[in-house]
């Protein structure tokens, strides 16, 4: 299961990380928490042992409202922030799920329809793309399926598809399965830090001392670039050449395999 890199000297194992005041976990989920599509029993287990060891845990995902209610509600998490950045959900002391949108009601009414037109433009001028699945369960963005239920499509393809949407107006990264799109000032990074500061009174520059994150993608790279602690699970390989931002470290298994390898790693240095 251990992959072969070939990444810049930048790019350190894990092993070699030290000792850290670590606090917080921010992890992506597609091929971060996941491997080939499921949820491998060892990552979520590694969760629950982050959890137990005193860290708070979130997950910062491109995955759709409908999936991240789920995570907040029966995962070991402590929020969630999805879509990109267009919200974050997260339990109560009252046990109640609370929901916190980036956009008013009305806005996102309007990027919704802005959205679906734009869906349309894609579909048809590029072919071999299909929305995602999970499209219906999505509250704010648009998802292109790019590798997850359609044959992979070449990354010359995959560009493409980002410069049509980025044409019209809108916000487009890709991540390993789909091109998130969506009309807002939001993304990934700006809603962690949100969620940092809301729930936890951390602000920017203690959470990017106090905070791990983990992920696999292009659309991770704002976080790559902006906490110190920064992990790549092995699979970030595939995509070396096109992050200007790396991770500082990489862990020796892909996806949730890795991801619960640096949670072994991190507790036992707590």
């Amino acid at each position: 299961m251990t992959l072969s890199l070939s990444l810049s000297d930048r790019l350190r194992p894990l092993a070699e990380m030290p000792p850290t005041a670590i606090r917080y976990v921010l992890c992506d989920v597609d091929d971060t928490l996941t491997h080939n599509g499921r949820l491998p029993p060892e990552s979520f287990a590694a969760l629950a042992r982050l959890q137990d060891a005193g860290l708070r845990v979130i997950p910062v995902t491109g995955g759709c409202a409908g999936w991240c209610d789920m995570m907040a509600r029966c995962w070991p998490v402590d929020a969630v922030v999805g879509e990109s950045g267009a919200f974050y959900f997260h339990r109560a002391g009252d046990g109640r799920l609370r929901r916190r949108w980036w956009l008013d009601d009305a806005a996102r009414r309007d990027a919704r329809r802005r959205l679906d037109a734009l869906a349309d433009a894609v579909l048809a001028r590029v072919p071999g793309t299909a929305l995602a699945s999970d499209q219906p369960f999505r509250a704010c963005d648009l998802a292109i399926d790019i590798a997850q239920e359609v044959p992979p499509l070449p990354p010359a393809v995959v560009e493409e598809v980002v410069g049509i949407l980025r044409a019209a107006g809108a916000t487009a990264h890709p991540s390993s399965i789909h091109v998130n799109a969506w009309f807002g000032s939001y993304g990934k990074r700006a809603m962690a830090l949100t969620a940092m500061e809301e729930l936890y009174g951390l602000g920017p520059e203690d959470a990017r001392q106090q905070v791990l994150y983990i992920g696999d993608a292009p659309n991770d790279e704002p976080m790559f670039a902006f906490f110190r602690h920064t992990v790549g699970v092995a699979n970030v390989a595939r995509f070396a050449d096109r992050l200007n931002h790396k991770p500082a470290w990489i862990t020796a298994h892909p996806g949730g395999h890795g991801f619960a390898e640096m949670a072994a790693y991190l507790t036992q240095e707590a």
